[in-house]
Order: C-alpha cells, then structure tokens, then sequence
C-alpha cells in the first residue's frame, strides 16, 4: 500500500500563487510514475501535470507556463508551484502515484485531495 499526503491547498487571489506537496509513503516502486490531478464542480477529473514512469514530465495546456511540477527523490514528495492562478483553477487537487514493473502499471494511489480556491 501507498499513502499520498497532499497540503498546500487555500483560498488566494486571481494572480496570485500556491504551493501544493504531496508526500508518498509505503510501498513505492523504483518506477513509477507521479502527478497532480484536478476536479472541478460538475466537471472530469483532469492530469494538470506529472512525471512519467521514465521522469520526463507533462502539462495541461491550460497550465503551461504558469505551473511546475518538481520531485524530491530522497523525500518521495511531489510538489506543484502554480503561480498566475486564475478562477478557472479553483477545483480539489489530488496527488497521484502509479507503481510499474516491467513497464506494466501494477497499481495505482490516489491522495485525499486538497481545496484550491481562486477568487476573481
């Protein structure tokens, strides 16, 4: 089992800026793949950015620019720096951790989600 222990999350401003962490403990493959997922209100659960299995990473394009995503191996703590936030980024944020072996998906975690609100 994975846990997946996501802070950061608040109420700030449009423009302004957030820090998200999520910190995975328990049983973590050498590969694997981490990252950080959005829901709005009425709305599909959508990647906003993460690492591949191979450590390359992606982004929404709705966040391109605005968003970093960044890792610390030795703390197995994904973090996310959004900055320039706008209303539409207001959703639950949730962290993500998929463990591989011989390239195949084994299993798949899912943190509590954290609130990002963005007020106009």
């Amino acid at each position: 089992q994975v846990q997946l222990v996501e802070s950061g999350g608040g109420l700030v401003q449009a423009g302004g800026s957030l820090r998200l962490s999520c910190a995975a403990s328990g049983s973590i493959f050498t590969i694997n793949a981490m990252g950080w997922y959005r829901q709005a209100p009425g709305k599909q659960r959508e990647l906003v950015a993460g690492f591949t299995r191979d450590g390359s990473t992606n982004y929404a394009d709705a966040v391109k620019g605005r968003f970093t995503i960044s890792r610390d191996n030795a703390k197995n703590t994904v973090y996310l720096q959004m900055n320039s936030l706008k209303p539409e980024d207001t959703a639950v944020y949730y962290c993500n951790l998929v463990n591989y072996r011989n390239n195949i998906p084994r299993n798949g975690y899912w943190g509590q989600g954290t609130q990002v609100t963005v007020s106009s």
